[in-house]
């Protein structure tokens, strides 16, 4: 006689005030897991983000097996702390650190969506400081006098478009370096790798972004980005399953916009565990794929 394989636990961030339950934020996650069939506990976010792992997975049951996170963002180094600690505790991330790094941040991603995605290169700097405009200027080279936009790894600063964001022009380096100053001193302790400069393309507003969950190299929600919650886009994803299923992590989101020219563009990729769910979608389809993939 066998036994049918347990469903995978998820783990969410607890609520700062009341630490035993979900935060809020993910309560309708925890209810869409358990509907699905499967448990949940909650991580302790501040405890992690503070160096200690073992304090933040303590109300997670030991000998868990497999589990999938499903939280706010975590640098990448917190995220392999957050395995080591669960795998103590006869847990496993379902997602592994190198994954969860691949598609997380945009140099583990690029390379695979480059005929997908706007032109981009990076320069890797530590918080607070600022390559020089020599640095910059060579960075931004190969984009002639293309307009830009400024990021790091992971996020960019769109609301403030016009001081930390946007460069009409790559080749005015002056300007480059104002705006790649003040985005560094914006993103503080959260810049993640170093700077990134992107070529700008136009992209259709009023159709809105459209975000894609995989869940092993296959989409099972579509739905609008959270921050354009109105529209509700379905892109024709032909061409972004190969190179999903190339990239390889099980759980990822791609966002895509149309450009002006009617043609779908990637214009984000990110790790599915930390990518926000708009809150008006229905989540069942999402959780029921990470149920079976968990599971087999």
């Amino acid at each position: 006689m066998t036994t049918d394989p347990a469903p995978p636990l998820f783990l969410l961030p607890g609520d700062p005030l009341r630490p035993r339950r979900t935060d809020p934020h993910f309560a309708a996650e925890a209810a869409a897991a358990g509907a699905a069939g499967a448990t949940s506990a909650v991580l302790d976010h501040e405890a992690l983000l503070a160096g200690d792992a073992a304090a933040a997975v303590s109300r997670v049951p030991r000998d868990a097996g497999p589990v999938w996170y499903r939280g706010w963002m975590l640098p990448a180094e917190r995220y392999a702390a957050l395995a080591a600690a669960l795998a103590a505790r006869g847990g496993r991330l379902l997602t592994s650190p190198a994954a969860y790094r691949t598609a997380h941040e945009l140099p583990g991603w690029y390379e695979a969506f480059r005929a997908l995605t706007p032109d981009s290169a990076w320069l890797p700097c530590a918080p607070g400081r600022a390559p020089q405009e020599t640095e910059l200027a060579r960075l931004a080279g190969p984009f002639g006098d293309r307009p830009l936009v400024v990021k790091d790894w992971v996020k960019s600063r769109k609301h403030e478009w016009a001081e930390a964001a946007y460069v009409p022009n790559a080749a005015d380096t002056a300007r480059l370096a104002s705006v790649v100053e003040r985005f560094i001193a914006l993103q503080e302790e959260f810049l993640t790798g170093g700077v990134v400069l992107r070529a700008f393309e136009d992209f259709t507003r009023a159709v809105g972004e459209a975000r894609v969950w995989w869940v092993d190299g296959e989409p099972v929600l579509t739905g609008p980005h959270p921050d354009t919650p109105g529209p509700c886009p379905a892109p024709d994803l032909a061409h972004v399953a190969p190179v999903v299923r190339e990239l390889g992590p099980r759980f990822l989101t791609t966002d895509l916009a149309l450009r002006a020219d009617g043609v779908w563009r990637v214009v984000e990729v990110g790790d599915g565990q930390v990518s926000g769910l708009p809150a008006e979608a229905d989540h069942r389809p999402l959780f029921e794929a990470l149920v079976a993939a968990g599971t087999g």
